[in-house]
């Protein structure tokens, strides 16, 4: 009689311990986290997913096999995946028992060699050209002699020292220093910050705005230096409305912020050079041509020194030109007096003549008549003005009468009861609308003013007995 393969299996194992699924899986799952509980994992990246939550799912795989991967939200990661990047994930193996598979829950990650970073820089480069970033248009001038100069950079390192030495040497300044990480995680999120920083200052603020940054670092690796081809470095340097000279790495070094900048330097210190000119030879330069500006103006002082008295020999001596002009105005002065002597004898001869033709009866005859003429017009002149009173006398009084009644009449009418109201400034209120309550009111009766304040409407009044009466209840 033959057996069955599982009763023969299930009789040579019969102490096997029996597990519910969901105890095999916390199993598995404990076994794998501690034998696996930190690995680093080279593979290409596939089916790059990055969920509305936040957390990224991806998996990795190589030639063999396929490994599932996620990064939660919040874990900053130092390069952008992408599907068929080459990368190193370091992180940590679990499993997944709802699905039955584990992954690795990623906790950082890096490209994988040399060649990988290559095709990331070139491929960035490409897109951010194709914005415009890297346009030559966009570049600013550097300033002659700026008065301040902010410096983006790590603050303990030999860059900064170079810098400042140089221009200690060439032309010193007013240094800002924004101190920031120049490689590692997160150095490049600083250096962005910094360019914004800088440029958000205000020109006349405290500390006041540089007139010309440098973003510096020195030489390094490749690796070393990614933080200056990161995007936001770049969008940051292309952003800056302060002219800024990029002295990332020695003269073979070449990073995107470079392309960025109005003005590449090859080093920390040609930077400087670049900032600042050379006080001596300005003042050598200033110097010289301060000199120029002198001979050129002794000559032509001189030059014009020559014109003038070459003009002054063709002209005629002034004394003599003064002399004839003395003898001009004797002359002048002898005519006119005896000028105005002939013409007050002629004056005089015209009043003898016309005195001698006047008749001394025809002219008080003429006085006579217009001595009448002026008496009859004054008469006239009275008459009318007397009308003129009399017509504006009768006006008067009758405009008087009526308001005399007027008055009468307003009297009348506050005696039976009627009230005038006025405010604070004695205006007569006529609606209920142009009082306020709590306003100072002066109530006119026909036999003098009584004072008052205006209340609330009445709707107002319940509506404040209504509260008080809910607040009593309550």
């Amino acid at each position: 009689m033959t057996e069955s393969p599982v009763a023969t299996s299930s009789a040579a194992r019969p102490n096997l311990p029996e597990y519910t699924v969901g105890e095999l899986s916390a199993l598995l799952k404990r076994t794998v986290e501690q034998n696996f509980s930190y690995v680093r994992v080279r593979g290409e990246i596939s089916g790059f997913k990055r969920h509305s939550s936040g957390h990224s799912y991806f998996a990795l795989k190589d030639a063999d096999a396929l490994l599932d991967a996620v990064s939660w939200r919040g874990t900053r990661l130092t390069i952008k995946p992408e599907d068929g990047m080459e990368v190193v994930c370091t992180g940590r193996l679990t499993t997944y028992p709802a699905r039955s598979r584990y992954q690795l829950v990623v906790e950082s990650m890096e490209l994988a060699g040399i060649g990988a970073l290559l095709k990331l820089l070139e491929e960035r480069k490409a897109r951010l050209a194709a914005e415009g970033l890297f346009a030559e248009a966009r570049k600013k001038p550097l300033p002659y002699l700026p008065d301040i100069i902010g410096i983006v950079t790590s603050p303990t390192g030999a860059v900064i020292r170079d810098i400042l030495h140089r221009l200690a040497d060439r032309f010193p300044r007013y240094v800002l220093i924004w101190p920031v990480a120049v490689q590692g995680e997160g150095a490049g999120s600083q250096v962005a910050a910094a360019i914004e920083g800088f440029n958000r200052l205000l020109p006349q603020g405290t500390p006041p705005r540089p007139d010309l940054l440098i973003v510096a670092r020195g030489g390094g690796s490749l690796e070393d230096l990614m933080a200056f081809n990161e995007e936001i470095v770049v969008r940051a340097a292309a952003a800056s409305a302060i002219p800024l000279i990029s002295a990332v790495g020695h003269e073979t070094d070449t990073t995107l912020i470079d392309f960025a900048s109005d003005k590449r330097a090859p080093t920390p210190s040609a930077a400087a050079e670049m900032a600042v000119p050379v006080r001596l030879e300005l003042r050598a330069e200033l110097g010289g041509k301060a000199l120029r500006l002198a001979n050129s103006a002794a000559r032509l002082i001189a030059e014009r020194r020559l014109r003038v008295e070459g003009l002054a020999r063709g002209l005629p001596a002034p004394r003599s030109i003064l002399e004839a002009a003395m003898q001009t105005l004797d002359d002048r002065a002898e005519r006119l007096d005896g000028g105005l002597r002939r013409l007050v004898l002629l004056g005089r001869q015209h009043v003898a003549k016309a005195a001698a033709r006047l008749d001394p009866v025809l002219l008080t005859r003429q006085i006579a008549k217009g001595r009448d003429a002026l008496d009859h017009a004054q008469k006239r002149l009275d008459h009318a003005v007397a009308r003129l009173v009399a017509q504006h006398l009768r006006a008067l009084e009758a405009c008087a009468g009526r308001l005399l009644g007027w008055q009468t009449a307003q009297q009348q009418v506050m005696e039976r009861g009627y009230v005038r109201v006025r405010d604070e400034r004695d205006r007569v209120l006529t609606a209920a609308a142009d009082v306020a309550p709590g306003a100072a009111l002066s109530l006119e009766f026909h036999d003098g003013r009584v004072a008052a304040v205006a209340s609330p409407a009445p709707k107002k009044r319940a509506r404040e007995a209504a509260g008080k009466k809910q607040g009593e209840l309550l």
